[in-house]
């Protein structure tokens, strides 16, 4: 089984502030020949930088705190993402929670005041429209193998 993957999670260091946010919980399922982890971070497959401004989906669009327009590259990175699934026959997704392109059922409100509301990330929409199922690391790994 393959699995999208956003890297920050395996530990690459693509965050928008240079940072990772390695997710532990899946490292007893990464020596399993069964299971095959696909990275990408759509946000730099988008062409955005690392590091790079804080932004958040603020409607239809995402913008940084400046108020800069990145919707362009956050959907050329949900694109590409969905490229990766398609190339590999990836059937599910982790994906980072809360951030304007992984986030799947909660993302920030787009006031940049670390307040939480319901929706998806740019990426996490466009998988789940095209039938992957999204995961966040918080969910039971128990789910992934089903």
């Amino acid at each position: 089984m393959n699995i999208l993957i956003s890297s920050c999670l395996l530990g690459q260091y693509c965050r928008y502030d240079g940072k990772t946010k390695t997710y532990e919980a899946i490292e007893p399922l990464l020596n399993r020949h069964d299971i095959h982890f696909i990275p990408i971070c759509p946000e730099q497959a988008g062409g955005l930088p690392t590091p790079r401004p804080a932004a958040e989906r603020c409607g239809e669009k995402v913008l940084t705190k400046e108020g800069c327009d990145v919707t362009a590259q956050y959907e050329r990175g949900a694109e590409a993402a969905l490229y990766v699934v398609r190339l590999f026959h990836c059937t599910k997704a982790i994906l980072k929670a809360k951030s304007p392109s992984c986030g799947s059922g909660l993302i920030y409100d787009g006031t940049f005041s670390r307040t939480l509301t319901e929706g998806d990330g740019v990426t996490a929409a466009l998988l789940k429209a095209e039938g992957i199922e999204v995961f966040s690391e918080g969910d039971p790994l128990e789910y992934l193998l089903l």
